[in-house]
């Protein structure tokens, strides 16, 4: 058996083992996926001779932490600098980025022709992987971080015409994740009109309170299942190809 896992800190959202698991099913490819949580990054060639991992996927917080513990980087991860995707193959652990096919996937979905302005809610890995994809389409953008020397603008710097003006909108940070589904990012919410589109990187729940409170105000808006399950179906390719996994 091929045994496969998610890394993360906590891990009680996710639906990767269950997507994992019947995909496996589906390809009739004797494999196991389990859910990982550590405490520290440090860990991670402990858990890989634990688990006897041929390949795992990485979550918040460690998509940026893990590259110094692998061995190889793919052109994307690279250029992205942020890793989600791991194979461990011949002694050697390679880092891939297919959160990039993910959001690509969803930005096609959110029409981007028409964007006026796009403001990126957080400065971590996945949001790297959203600016990565947004350049590739000659976007302008702008972030938002709790810390002033990470973004070009702080939660608390954010006016109601700055979120007037930027009808696209992105969250890439964990607030609104299960279990805390009454939280949502703090920004002028009244700002938001019918012409605006919200996406939100988190699955977990369907729709969150950012979702929720743009579709009061009439916006176009995403979650995050699209991503994932493109993100992952990617990751997957990934593994048959580069460990030759044969299946249906």
């Amino acid at each position: 058996m091929i045994h496969f896992g998610l890394i993360g800190r906590k891990l009680g959202h996710s639906f990767s083992q269950k997507f994992f698991t019947a995909k496996f099913a589906a390809d009739q490819v004797d494999a196991d996926y389990a859910l990982i949580e550590m405490e520290s990054i440090e860990d991670v060639d402990d858990i890989i001779a634990k688990h006897n991992l041929s390949g795992f996927n990485v979550t918040i917080p460690y998509k940026e932490s893990i590259i110094p513990y692998l061995d190889e980087l793919s052109p994307e991860a690279e250029a992205v600098g942020a890793v989600n995707c791991v194979v461990v193959k011949n002694g050697k652990k390679i880092g891939y980025n297919t959160d990039i096919v993910g959001v690509d996937a969803s930005l096609e979905w959110l029409e981007m022709a028409t964007a006026t302005g796009i403001l990126i809610l957080g400065t971590g890995g996945a949001s790297k992987a959203v600016q990565y994809s947004l350049k590739r389409l000659g976007k302008v953008f702008h972030t938002v971080s709790r810390d002033a020397e990470k973004g070009d603008y702080t939660y608390d710097s954010l006016t109601e015409d700055i979120i007037a003006n930027h009808n696209v909108i992105i969250n890439t940070t964990p607030v609104g994740m299960l279990p805390n589904v009454g939280t949502a990012p703090a920004i002028c919410y009244d700002s938001i009109g019918s012409d605006h589109r919200l996406f939100d990187l988190v699955y977990n729940p369907a729709n969150t309170l950012f979702l929720e409170r743009g579709k009061a105000r009439g916006a176009k808006t995403l979650g995050g299942m699209l991503m994932l399950q493109t993100q992952a179906i990617a990751a997957w390719h990934i593994w048959q190809r580069e460990l030759e996994i044969k299946g249906v």
